[in-house]
């Protein structure tokens, strides 16, 4: 995968790939992503690129794990969003699904993740895998 480009997969009006720098990098130099769509994009773009500390600062303090170890070897192939729904004022769902291949093996995750928004910030809950 190109690294210059952002692996979130967002293209411009053009269908162009939007640069890491003008996409997902702009919240993992300061998280505070507008929405679940754009957290969930900056998530996946984090365990792409190994920013361990950013999925951790980005994880609701009420499921945050207390330590979060990355799946080595991991090959992230694409995301594709599913559905992104407004779920209340402060909550939303983002269903997607992230492809990568670890050990050799494809990787398909589907999953349906909650979000909450706190103090103007949004913040991943917990997800349920489909």
């Amino acid at each position: 995968m190109n690294l210059t480009h952002c692996p979130c997969c967002r293209t411009n009006a053009k269908g162009q790939a939007l640069r890491f720098d003008a996409c997902c990098g702009l919240y993992h130099a300061q998280p505070n992503a507008p929405d679940a769509e754009s957290l969930m994009r900056s998530r996946y773009s984090a365990f792409v690129r190994g920013n361990v500390d950013y999925l951790l600062a980005t994880w609701h303090r009420s499921q945050r794990p207390a330590e979060l170890a990355l799946e080595a070897g991991a090959q992230w192939l694409g995301l594709e969003i599913k559905q992104h729904r407004q779920t209340g004022h402060d909550t939303a769902e983002v269903e997607f699904v992230a492809r990568f291949r670890v050990g050799g093996k494809a990787v398909r995750q589907h999953e349906r993740s909650r979000f909450l928004r706190e103090d103007g910030r949004w913040y991943y809950v917990d997800g349920d895998v489909l």
